[in-house]
């Protein structure tokens, strides 16, 4: 920094390589890394950029990498070895064998069951917050009036706050449990209040009696895709925005889920809950292209399960009158799936509503049974006391 040639005051360095340090950096390291793989027979994916596929005859491989954190999966062992010759003969790589530690998630395999934890790292984030002796709770959220912008005093330690909730935010990764109660403390990182101090203990509270559980991922013969959405209408008390959630299965194993604050306004229920359903679609379409890509294309119509009628009712005709008519485009997006047999919007008692979950905070035994169902399970016992 601050070099200058005596000879040529007004030169600049040219960049023959890239450094670390430099913003160029991750991005030459991504481009070279790519046109390698490209060479070896691997098509990079249209629907994830990070995500490479080889498909030869009967050889398949899948190569996912972040940074320069990598995992490759392959049909045969002999496959497996010819790419890291190649891989390795290029970069400067360290084979860490069968996957078991990933960008800080632990994973365990048991038979045909994969479990995915970030333990060690809730335990981090309790001990960050000086928290290690308190009581814990059976819930990360109460279920009284949610939280607003001028909830008592202004917190001391905003700095803690934001730490923490960044933290957290990490932690859904494996952890959709709380995945609510994090986007609500989240929303109030700019200006914490006491309150909302008081919510993120309680999550961590919560963590204090169940850091030890993880996703549990099974081997299924179904590639079905199945999805519960649900909507809590105006539930912002400062902005009077709704407050949205999905979860959606392929087989009988979590992959994606959601809790987010919806953009605008929704001037009625059936309104807030549609929006959920087309937020819901948008992801189902992801999907679906994505197993076209790994050729496994679906070929039965995606199961999206709304407790609002109306919702249903908008998905299979879309009537337009004062309450519907300027939401025109997401009924046509929604509306046009459900007419080319990609999705069927279908009705759920609100009993059975998983995504309630994402929208609302629950009662002890109704958010135990839908975290079962969420596949959130103790460890294998053969790892339980690790």
């Amino acid at each position: 920094m601050g070099f200058r040639h005596r000879d040529f005051p007004d030169h600049v360095c040219l960049l023959r390589k890239s450094l670390y340090g430099l913003k160029q950096a991750p991005r030459a390291w991504y481009q070279r890394f790519t046109d390698f793989v490209l060479t070896l027979g691997f098509a990079q994916s249209r629907c994830d950029n990070s995500l490479f596929i080889y498909h030869h005859g009967t050889d398949v491989a899948y190569l996912l990498i972040y940074v320069d954190d990598i995992i490759l999966t392959t049909s045969s062992d002999k496959l497996r070895e010819s790419l890291m010759g190649s891989l390795s003969g290029e970069f400067v790589m360290k084979d860490l064998g069968p996957l078991s530690y990933f960008l800080g998630i632990s994973v365990t395999r048991t038979g045909d069951r994969l479990f995915l934890s970030q333990s060690a790292y809730a335990r981090d984030i309790i001990e960050r917050a000086g928290m290690t002796t308190c009581n814990p709770l059976a819930t990360p959220v109460d279920t009284s009036s949610k939280l607003d912008l001028d909830s008592g005093a202004d917190f001391d330690n905003p700095t803690l706050f934001r730490s923490l909730a960044g933290a957290l935010q990490y932690l859904t990764f494996t952890r959709p449990d709380i995945i609510y109660a994090v986007q609500q403390v989240c929303m109030h990182m700019h200006a914490p209040k006491l309150d909302h101090w008081n919510a993120l203990k309680r999550i961590i509270r919560y963590l204090q009696g169940s850091y030890h559980l993880g996703l549990t991922l099974d081997r299924s013969s179904s590639l079905d895709l199945r999805a519960y959405t649900d909507a809590d209408w105006a539930g912002c008390p400062d902005t009077r925005r709704s407050t949205s959630g999905y979860c959606v299965y392929l087989g009988d194993n979590l992959i994606s889920w959601s809790s987010k604050r919806q953009s605008t306004i929704s001037r009625s229920s059936a309104e807030a809950e549609y929006r959920g359903v087309a937020n819901v679609v948008a992801e189902l379409c992801w999907i679906r292209n994505l197993l076209l890509e790994l050729r496994r294309p679906l070929t039965r119509a995606s199961i999206v399960y709304c407790d609002n009628i109306s919702a249903i009712y908008l998905s299979g005709n879309p009537v337009q009158h004062q309450r519907t008519k300027h939401i025109e485009l997401d009924i046509h997006f929604v509306h046009e799936q459900v007419q080319r047999g990609l999705v069927r919007v279908l009705h759920v008692p609100s009993r059975f509503q998983i995504a309630d979950i994402f929208t609302k905070g629950l009662p002890r035994i109704l958010f135990e049974d839908f975290r079962s169902s969420l596949s959130i399970r103790p460890p294998p016992a053969s790892t339980a006391g690790v």
